[in-house]
């Protein structure tokens, strides 16, 4: 009995360092951007390269799977993808969510999912999305992937179990609420971040978790692109570059993976500073209201109701004196249609294919107009119609009474996402389909229109246009502000002089157009009576890289400039000096509403509405 026992013992000590030398592989695969020049080929070449290897057990795809998030490339991705002979998991990067014609649903609808959880070697494996959905901001991990998180490292059966987060973007300020994925992750045995966006090799140290950005799997100038082989053996990361069908190279960086203990470690990390707010004891919060949900659209304000909506899905009403629910009317898409509101009617789309129109006061519903695919375009409504563009290329004219087409434009290129501007009898939109289009306003016919731009990234279509003096005026993600011949579209001047995005304003009176330059991050203010970019007064308004596209605003003697920090900036017209500047979130401002000469509402990306007065 003793020998047997001896014998047992032996054989159990030999198998010990035989499990211990069990290893986990896996392929790490980033930013492929389906639909590209050489998206398709190169992820095609990677499958191919990666189901001939045995040894990989599963294969990490963080994120920009396609290059501009539209159905088609989507349907290509998943097609490609479908063909690995090993489980994989996927999360969307910000090409997949910012230019996203489905208003991020199809992504869901396509892959099953946004996000994934699973164990593998001991380990479990968390990714979730990271935004910024529809907006050009810093990445924004969204509310319901942050409850998705919460609910996962909350039901653990093993709170020690170590942790691989898997994101798009890193872990640092390059993410607005970098913070509170940290603050989270921290609670729990959290070992390794992996992530892609930057296309290269590197690493990273977030507050002590160790991170790991892989390369693009497109080839760039090379001939062949690449990825990452990952393996974890005896508690050490490894990562070594592979170029399909050569080679795997040699391992480029070594990760320890242990328990940081961070609970047990108080630590002084940079997070969002709001001490200036205390320079400015004239503004006041009049009342703030946190959202279940993301909010990605403007708000629209009449007779004491203010309207937004919310990427739950819901159109809501509040008081806009005291911010209490009044009414909300939900709908079976997320929402980044800024409201309309005229005659008690508010209108506003859904990524659902619907535009609905409800009574201000109930929010019962009065009519819907049921479109051929998703909606993230803003209505406009001028007179008795509503003029509102769709995912499906094409643009329309809508009864506000009745409910019923007056006329559509169906030779629209790509899709629509900008609130349309109507001046003197004219419609006018920009399209991410490199299109600017002029339309007659009662009957839908074809003007003019601009196709200046060679690369659809460049398109005039987040821009809210505004027009004067016989000009309209636009910004474009190629950083010019331009200005066109409002009858005929011929160019009056296009300048890079003032660097810009997509956000601009135009004065009350119709005398100046305001920009934001977004490399020196002062607020510029010109003419629009001039037949050139004449500057009328500049402020150092020292906003830094400003790329946020929401529209400049005015009330009275002042300014309103929205950030993607979550500032709200208050320009004095007569000194050109900044009045005040008040931080309310750390996500970018969609819109700021003056409702008087005392006070503005403003919506926040990350869910919040406020009243400021000052």
């Amino acid at each position: 009995m003793m020998k047997k026992t001896l014998i047992l013992a032996s054989l159990f000590l030999l198998l010990v360092p035989l499990v211990q030398a069990q290893q986990l592989c896996f392929a790490h695969i980033t930013d492929t951007h389906v639909g590209g020049s050489t998206g398709a080929e190169d992820l095609i070449r990677t499958v191919n390269d990666i189901n001939s290897q045995d040894d990989i057990n599963f294969v990490i795809l963080s994120g920009d799977v396609t290059e501009f998030g539209s159905d088609e490339e989507l349907n290509e991705a998943k097609s490609i993808l479908s063909k690995f002979n090993k489980p994989w998991y996927v999360v969307p990067g910000n090409h997949d969510s910012k230019w996203s014609e489905s208003g991020n649903n199809s992504f869901v609808r396509i892959f099953g999912c946004e996000e994934f959880s699973f164990e593998a070697g001991g380990y479990l494996f968390i990714g979730t999305a990271s935004g910024p959905n529809m907006r050009m901001a810093p990445g924004l991990v969204p509310h319901e992937q942050i409850v998705y998180l919460d609910s996962i490292l909350q039901n653990m059966k093993d709170p020690e179990q170590p942790i691989i987060f898997v994101n798009h973007y890193p872990l640092d300020n390059s993410l607005s609420n970098w913070y509170k994925i940290i603050d989270r992750l921290k609670t729990c045995n959290i070992q390794a971040s992996l992530l892609g966006h930057g296309h290269a090799n590197k690493l990273f140290d977030f507050e002590g978790i160790p991170g790991v950005m892989s390369r693009s799997n497109l080839r760039a100038k090379d001939e062949i692109g690449g990825y990452n082989i990952v393996t974890i053996k005896q508690d050490t990361m490894f990562y070594a570059e592979r170029t399909p069908g050569v080679k795997t190279h040699e391992v480029w960086c070594r990760i320890p993976l242990v328990n940081h203990q961070f609970r047990e470690k108080e630590n002084d990390y940079p997070r969002p500073d709001y001490s200036g707010n205390l320079d400015y004891p004239e503004i006041s919060t009049v009342w703030e209201l946190q959202d279940v949900s993301d909010i990605g659209t403007g708000l629209a304000s009449e007779k004491g109701i203010t309207v937004y909506g919310n990427a739950a899905g819901a159109i809501v009403a509040l008081d806009e004196n005291t911010g209490k629910y009044l009414w909300q009317f939900q709908t079976n898409g997320k929402i980044y249609s800024t409201p309309a509101i005229a005659k008690d009617k508010v209108v506003c789309a859904s990524t659902d294919n619907n535009i609905y129109c409800l009574d201000l006061k109930t929010g019962e519903k009065e009519w819907s107009f049921a479109t051929g695919k998703s909606i993230v375009a803003s209505p406009v409504i001028h007179k008795n119609s509503v003029y509102i563009g769709s995912s499906e290329g094409i643009f329309r004219s809508i009864d506000l009474k009745s409910g019923k087409l007056n006329w559509a434009f169906n030779e629209v290129n790509n899709f629509v996402e900008s609130k349309p501007l109507v001046y003197e009898g004219t419609v006018y939109f920009g399209s991410w389909g490199n299109t600017f289009y002029a339309l007659n306003a009662k009957t839908g016919k074809l003007e003019w229109k601009r196709e200046k731009y060679s690369n659809r990234m460049l398109s005039p279509a987040a821009v809210w246009p505004v027009a004067a003096n016989g000009k309209v005026f636009i910004v474009a993600p190629d950083r010019y502000m331009t200005a066109l011949e409002a009858k005929t579209g011929e160019e009056i001047w296009h300048s890079k002089e003032y660097s810009c995005r997509e956000s601009i304003g135009i004065s009350d009176d119709g005398k100046l157009v305001y920009i934001k330059n977004m490399t020196e991050g002062n607020v510029d203010a010109f003419y629009t009576s001039a037949n050139e970019q004449k500057l009328a007064w500049e402020c150092n308004a020292e906003l830094g890289y400003e790329i946020a596209p929401s529209p400049i605003t005015e009330a009275g003697n002042l300014v309103f400039v929205p950030t993607t920090e979550g500032i709200v900036c208050a320009i004095n017209k007569t000194t050109h000096q900044i009045a005040w500047k008040y931080k309310l979130s750390n996500a970018l401002v969609n819109h700021i509403l003056p409702i008087d000469n005392q006070r503005v509402l403003v919506s926040l990306l990350d869910g919040k509405v406020l009243c400021l007065q000052y």
